[in-house]
């Protein structure tokens, strides 16, 4: 029976590995169809090879910072309990990875490439599993003095602080140090209109992403007897709060209608293990909120030109996630308790601050050294022909 176990749990997460994998299609599709059509060929370079680039740097060294385990020992050695360690490293690098992949969407059209894969090899090695490590290992004894503090550990069940408020927070020093794309806010006041260049692969982003977003949550049990329906549920009804508020607040916008599930699915990660369903629903209503309103003043009014809103939809409504985990995860509100939210509180507060103090520092680095933006021309160019020599529909073009 044993046996048995071992193989189911490698199983189970081998297809958690591979439902985050799927996730990074989406990612891809929900950048390709916001971006213009001359900067489509470049969000899908970007996502597969900051995938690439990530799963090295994991497995040789940011795997090692989170939870002090190697990968340089025998092959026998790594394969034995049905070569579990391995196929749990694949499932915690599809998060990691996800940190360059929301990086993107707010650097889109005016980024270097060789620069942002230098800065994903930075993250993905050292700043990200710094705090995983604190979250998810216990690393440096910080969970025991918020334990000390508070009554309870900083609880993230699935990421709500760990990949997505960090991921964004990381992402909104790199969107104000590169500036907004040439042209965007008109020296009169004015703002540019620059729609997305293909609703159907942006809602086709979208739509992988949340079914992913079940192997995200649900196998972040990590072994199969700690599997839960209720956290399957709850990322369910986060997922159509989000959906339903974003629509209605944005007016029918597809854009906000196509966010507005990713905005509750990241805030219901912390806490799905431990809400009520009906909980989830309100938390990611509110998230679908957030997103609404934060990207139309960031963009509007503020003038960040975070061009896929990750700042609003991974960085703040993963920080309400994990403020909400200890809101809606305590019995008075029907959750499993368990949970305390000042815990929650310094561990998100945590969160963003490294995560903010790690963007700057890596990306203003790279601005002084080998330079962040595409030069003007490029950028009016595009970044599909100046970095890769051919565009998305190279039929269309004059000189074919």
């Amino acid at each position: 029976m044993e046996a048995l176990k071992q193989g189911a749990d490698a199983l189970f997460i081998l297809l958690g590995a591979i439902m985050v994998l799927a996730m990074h299609a989406g990612f891809a599709f929900l950048e390709l169809g916001t971006v213009r059509k001359k900067n489509q060929v470049n969000a899908l370079v970007k996502i597969l090879v900051d995938f690439s680039m990530s799963t090295i740097v994991y497995f040789v060294v940011g795997y090692s910072v989170a939870y002090g385990t190697s990968f340089f020992v025998g092959a026998e050695q790594l394969a034995a309990k049905n070569g579990y360690e391995l196929v749990k490293f694949f499932f915690l690098l599809t998060f990691a990875a996800a940190i360059p992949a929301i990086i993107s969407g707010g650097i889109a059209e005016r980024a270097k490439f060789w620069p942002q894969l230098i800065a994903t090899a930075i993250i993905v090695g050292f700043v990200y599993p710094f705090f995983e490590g604190i979250a998810w290992n216990n690393a440096y004894g910080i969970q025991d003095w918020i334990k000390a503090t508070t009554g309870e550990n900083f609880r993230d069940f699935a990421g709500s602080v760990v990949v997505h408020a960090v991921g964004g927070w990381i992402a909104l020093p790199a969107v104000l140090l590169l500036g907004a794309r040439y042209n965007r806010y008109k020296k009169d006041g004015g703002i540019s209109a620059h729609p997305p260049s293909s609703i159907p692969f942006l809602a086709l982003g979208a739509w992988i992403l949340c079914v992913g977003w079940f192997g995200f949550n649900v196998m972040s049990a990590q072994t199969i007897d700690k599997i839960s329906g209720l956290v399957a549920v709850n990322s369910l009804m986060a997922m159509v709060g989000g959906t339903l508020v974003a629509l209605l607040m944005g007016k029918n916008d597809p854009g906000f209608a196509y966010n507005g599930p990713l905005a509750g699915l990241v805030a219901v990660c912390a806490g799905s293990d431990i809400m009520h369903p009906l909980g989830a629903l309100v938390v990611g209503g509110i998230a679908g909120a957030i997103f609404v309103i934060m990207f139309t003043l960031t963009q509007n009014k503020w003038k960040v030109d975070d061009v896929l809103g990750v700042w609003p939809l991974h960085g703040l409504c993963g920080t309400w996630g994990g403020i909400a985990a200890g809101i809606f995860g305590s019995k008075a509100l029907g959750g499993m308790g368990g949970v305390s939210l000042g815990a929650q509180l310094i561990g998100t507060t945590m969160g963003v601050v490294w995560a903010l103090a790690g963007g700057f520092v890596v990306y203003y680095a790279l601005k002084v050294t080998m330079g962040l933006r595409l030069s003007q021309e490029e950028e009016f160019e595009g970044a599909d022909l100046s970095i890769h020599k051919i565009s998305a529909t190279p039929e269309r073009e004059a000189n074919w």
